[in-house]
């Protein structure tokens, strides 16, 4: 069977001999042994080629260098095994199981994901697929076998924070059927949670699959859907995260009058102070500082003049621990750069922003990174 690991090293832009050191660099930080170089050169080619099997020693190192699921690294889609027709035994027991659930361990499951985010912001998404993986798979299991909605409920809006970071996670390397995959499992278990400031941002993220993918103008529609979703329900907070990223995918789609109108609505929903962090919703980060970010970037992507003043502010504000957003500003300011045709810095800018995207393995950042670097 075709694999996919050709496709994931190409996403990188890696050739096969800079797969082999990496494996070999992968091996000495783990003291796991392999095979010589030699041979590695031989199974990578053969692996590519579909002659020799990827065996499960190998695939937990692949996984972790690329960012990839076994389904994407071996190029199929394993279907959940269905339990047996008279497995009653066990599917009691795993109702049972599930009934004692208690807020202690939906709280877990939160605690869970705020260390793999914490994680991804500092070093990236591709280490990450196997720990990532494993954790979506008990929240469902969870939820799939819970019974009541007051024990579902909880569940459900743990595994829709869990799913949309997972997203982004696979959105970030490159894997844009597992993201869109995994939004549609955010919005589903936020709905089923009864969650809409969760199901606004789910919808809201997904519709950055929809503008990378070439169709800004969907992509509007969906962030508009998103912050109909939301409703009432929704803090300041998010608020004025969902009118930002409708800014800046306005921007992308060509659409510089409702961009500038949600830049505004943004500054105006947004609560003051240097607090970043949204009490009801741990995965937004918002204040002044970020929307300077967020404004500059929208500016740039428009062409703007005013650009370049907002991404320095938010330079020299951003947090060092957000590695990948960093990677996002240089690029930010790059292309800001370009626009004035002051290519002396957007080249710099680009130096230092391929350095950060390297050290996350932001595919989704490299991808950028050359774009712009084509443009000099």
């Amino acid at each position: 069977m075709t694999n996919g690991l050709r496709a994931a090293r190409n996403a990188r832009e890696w050739s096969q001999e800079r797969l082999i050191r990496e494996i070999e660099r992968y091996a000495r930080q783990h003291m796991l042994t392999i095979a010589s170089t030699a041979s590695l050169r031989v199974y990578v080619s053969e692996w590519e080629n579909g002659r020799r099997p990827i065996t499960e020693r190998y695939a937990k190192i692949l996984r972790a260098l690329l960012g990839i699921t076994d389904d994407e690294l071996y190029g199929s889609h394993t279907a959940p095994a269905l339990p047996e027709a008279d497995g009653y035994d066990e599917l009691v027991s795993r109702i049972d199981a599930a009934r004692s659930v208690s807020l202690t361990m939906v709280n877990t499951f939160m605690d869970q994901t705020e260390l793999l985010r914490t994680v991804d912001r500092q070093m990236g998404a591709a280490g990450l697929v196997d720990q990532m993986t494993g954790h979506l798979s008990t929240l469902e299991d969870a939820l799939t076998f819970a019974v009541l909605p007051d024990t579902r409920r909880p569940v459900a809006q743990a595994l829709a924070g869990a799913a949309t970071l997972a997203a982004w996670q696979a959105l970030d390397v490159g894997a844009v059927e597992r993201a869109w995959r995994h939004y549609e499992l955010g919005k589903r278990a936020a709905k089923e949670a009864e969650a809409p400031m969760y199901l606004a941002h789910a919808t809201a993220e997904q519709a950055y699959v929809l503008c990378d993918a070439g169709r800004p103008a969907v992509a509007v529609e969906l962030i508009r859907e998103a912050q109909t979703a939301g409703g009432k329900a929704m803090s300041p907070r998010l608020r004025a995260w969902l009118y930002a990223a409708e800014a800046e995918i306005c921007a992308k789609a060509g659409l510089p009058d409702d961009c500038r109108r949600a830049l505004d609505r943004a500054l105006q929903c947004l609560p003051p102070g240097e607090e970043a962090r949204d009490p009801d919703m741990l995965s937004i980060f918002l204040n002044g500082g970020h929307l300077s970010r967020w404004r500059g970037n929208a500016l740039a992507l428009l062409g703007d003049d005013d650009a370049v003043d907002n991404l320095y502010v938010a330079l020299d504000a951003v947090d060092p621990t957000f590695i990948r957003a960093t990677a996002g500003l240089r690029c930010d300011l790059a292309q800001a750069h370009l626009a004035r045709g002051e290519y002396d810095q957007a080249t710099e800018h680009l130096r230092q922003a391929r350095l950060l995207a390297n050290r996350t393995g932001s595919v989704r950042h490299r991808r950028r990174i050359e774009q712009l670097t084509q443009r000099l």
